[in-house]
């Protein structure tokens, strides 16, 4: 999969490794769009430009594409400065190809890449939110958020879920996608992530809890809000998972005595 914000580049890449043999999976120049992608293709190599436009560069896309999912990539850059390398490390990646490169410094790359992968994925434990063919395939909830609670992952229910397009979750802050209250006092639910991020614990909210979509629509749920650490126990970013309760699920907190 490449990703790629400049179309000469793109193709020239696309051209030289298809006359290797390999095959293109997709292409995106969004590094938002590129982590949805790659949950999507599951492809054996990211080629990931670092200087995207846009909300995400290619750093911050690669780290979430790497520690989620264990997608390889290899960073394109036009740029090689010791801060960038040092950003670079924490997405893991198996390659750095310097712009204007040959074909030869390309495939090498590459072939490199999918080899030393292919030995390390032995060594990795399982994708710390689930397989991604799991969770897009889940009739529930499913959101990767960043440290300050943009979007930057969902699962397809999730726009049936909350009742918006694909454009109007990724990357929004998940209180401008829906609202969560406590159903009997009707006051909303703080939002968790800075507590998650600070304290790096699991909150739940599994009794008299409803989702408000952005039309009013009033779902009861069950959350689930945790970090996402990588295999250096580092923290990524946060999942919330939210399971809408059938009417005859609804769960109700014990009066106390």
């Amino acid at each position: 999969m490449i990703v790629e914000d400049d179309e000469i580049i793109c193709n020239l890449i696309t051209t030289l490794l298809e006359r290797k043999g390999y095959v293109i999976a997709g292409q995106t120049g969004s590094g938002e769009e590129a982590i949805m992608m790659a949950a999507d293709l599951e492809p054996d190599l990211v080629l990931m430009d670092i200087g995207l436009y846009g909300k995400m560069d290619g750093v911050a896309s690669a780290r979430f594409i790497f520690q989620l999912f264990h997608i390889p990539i290899v960073f394109l850059t036009a740029h090689c400065d010791d801060s960038l390398i040092e950003r670079a490390k924490t997405a893991q990646p198996l390659g750095y190809i310097l712009k204007p490169f040959t074909d030869k410094d390309l495939t090498s790359n590459v072939e490199l890449a999918i080899y030393n992968h292919g030995v390390r994925k032995k060594f990795l434990d399982i994708c710390p939110i689930g397989e991604p063919k799991k969770i897009l395939a889940l009739r529930d909830l499913v959101m990767a958020l960043d440290f300050d609670g943009h979007i930057v992952f969902f699962n397809p229910y999730a726009t049936k879920m909350l009742e918006l397009t694909e454009d109007e979750i990724l990357m929004h802050h998940w209180h401008d996608v829906m609202k969560l209250i406590n159903t009997q006092t009707r006051k909303e639910i703080p939002d968790p992530v800075p507590e998650i991020v600070r304290d790096k614990l699991v909150i739940k909210h599994e009794f008299n809890t409803s989702l408000i979509t952005k039309s009013g629509e009033i779902k009861s749920v069950s959350v689930a809000v945790r970090p996402i650490k990588d295999d250096k126990l580092e923290l990524v970013g946060v999942f919330m998972f939210i399971h809408e309760n059938a009417p005859g699920q609804i769960k109700i907190t014990p009066l106390k005595k």
